[in-house]
């Protein structure tokens, strides 16, 4: 799709772009088996971080390694995106597929800045995926057929004053919810009925672009001392909310009757020492959450106690901690850090200090990690380095068999690695289609389902 106007507030439609048939110069899907070749012969596989290209070594994108791969932008840079849930169902695996997204830009100008409510549809499986599918109409042409399985984007947008540093969506209710962190040292939720509204009918859409001025907050606090990135809705209590800044700060936010207001208690959690860069809810436990920091630790807090958190790990990385991830039915939480370390550490054994996992893949600092929503083994990390990562704890040594020549080295869990993006910050797994992942980078957005997972 090509870039919205930047004076424009949303966009009635458009199109995503899709790789061309012989990839592009820089993607490149490395799939950690043999069983991808698919009978082709040898291939020279390149592994990030092991081995520079050579001059005029260009990377070309295989995509026998992907079920479906298809990338896009929205003109200003979204570093960060959330999920939002739709009501077509979970588990949904036959293509087409179609998904829901909020996103928030870091323009050049804070004027510039957007809330995003993005719609994908008509998302296509690769050609190997569609060799096996029959023709709903086998009399129409090549052309029309071409055209009909073009992927579709609506794109609906609010004026954001300020550079959004994250937002993070979920559902209370009736209400489709973001909260937003942005540049402006405010914490300030949205109601996103009226985008949702937008992106699906055209009627609305006209009608949401005639009426559209800066966005207007539900809601709004500005009791952190400094701006931030750690926010969390809590996935157990609708609207029960959790941010962190980069003064060390953590406040709980507890949700008022009629959806418009929260109670935020003024005594913040503050057993850091430096800036929070994270935070996650238990999926299990309603008034439990962790924290990650610069100061190199990962605490976990009860609400219900003093504002002191009850278990910390110190030193849990040799430098700054900047993402972590809960897993949902198991008791680890995912840690990755500017040391470009990614670290499980299980609950039952977290006075210990010491993790149960411990994987040096990435180059450069991690940027974001996430378990999957279907699988309690697998997550996926991203890293400074331009390469997003997918792994199964389940895999033992003895499970690969024979591997690619010059794999043998890598970890066994490690399934496969994505490229093709220009400073990634943020990935997420999409909770109601299995394997299909988001990532979003400077240079746009990637959606894709490996053959790994």
């Amino acid at each position: 799709m090509s870039a919205p106007d930047e004076d424009t507030f949303a966009e009635e439609g458009g199109e995503m772009e899709e790789m061309d048939e012989a990839g592009s110069d820089e993607d490149e899907g490395v799939e950690m088996e043999e069983e991808g070749a698919d009978g082709e012969g040898p291939k020279k596989v390149y592994v990030p971080g092991i081995e520079p290209l050579k001059p005029g070594e260009e990377l070309e994108m295989d995509r026998s390694a992907y079920r479906m791969y298809h990338e896009c932008q929205t003109g200003a840079p979204c570093l960060s995106f959330d999920v939002l849930r739709d009501g077509d169902g979970d588990g949904r695996e036959q293509f087409p597929l179609s998904m829901l997204l909020c996103a928030g830009t870091q323009a050049d100008t804070a004027l510039s800045n957007r809330l995003l409510v993005m719609r994908m549809h008509n998302l296509q499986g690769t050609e190997k995926e569609k060799e096996g599918e029959e023709s709903s109409d086998e009399e129409s042409d090549e052309e029309e057929e071409d055209e009909d399985k073009k992927p579709q984007m609506e794109l609906a947008m609010m004026a954001h004053y300020g550079a959004i540093n994250r937002v993070r969506a979920t559902r209370r209710g009736e209400q489709s919810l973001a909260a937003v962190w942005s540049e402006k040292g405010q914490v300030e939720i949205f109601d996103l009925q009226p985008q949702l509204q937008a992106v699906h009918s055209s009627a609305a859409m006209a009608a949401f672009i005639s009426k559209q001025k800066e966005a207007t907050a539900l809601f709004s606090f500005s009791g952190h001392m400094s701006e931030g990135f750690a926010i969390d809705w809590s996935p157990t209590v609708p609207g029960r909310l959790v941010s962190g800044d980069c003064k060390k700060n953590i406040h709980v936010w507890e949700p008022r009757e009629g959806g418009t207001s929260w109670q935020i208690d003024q005594r913040p959690f503050s057993s850091h020492t430096k800036s929070v860069e994270d935070l996650q809810w238990s999926p299990t436990e309603a008034t439990v959450f962790a924290s990650c920091s610069v100061d190199q630790s990962i605490r976990v807090w009860d609400i219900r106690a003093p504002p002191n958190s009850m278990l910390s790990a110190n030193k849990a990385h040799s430098s700054d901690i900047n993402v972590i991830s809960w897993n949902r039915s198991e008791p680890f939480i995912l840690s990755g850090g500017d040391d470009g370390l990614l670290k499980v550490w299980d609950l039952r054994q977290f006075k210990t200090g010491r993790p149960v996992a411990n994987f040096k893949q990435h180059s450069a600092p991690i940027t974001s990690v996430e378990w999957s929503p279907v699988d309690s083994s697998v997550f996926a990390a991203s890293g400074a380095d331009d390469v997003i990562s997918q792994w199964d704890l389940s895999v033992e040594s003895s499970d690969v068999g024979a591997r690619v020549e010059g794999l043998k080295d890598l970890p066994p869990q490690l399934l496969f690695l994505h490229q093709g993006q220009s400073e990634i910050k943020e990935i997420h797994w999409h909770p109601q289609l299995p394997g299909v992942m988001i990532s979003t980078a400077l240079s746009g957005f990637n959606v894709f389902r490996t053959i790994s997972v």
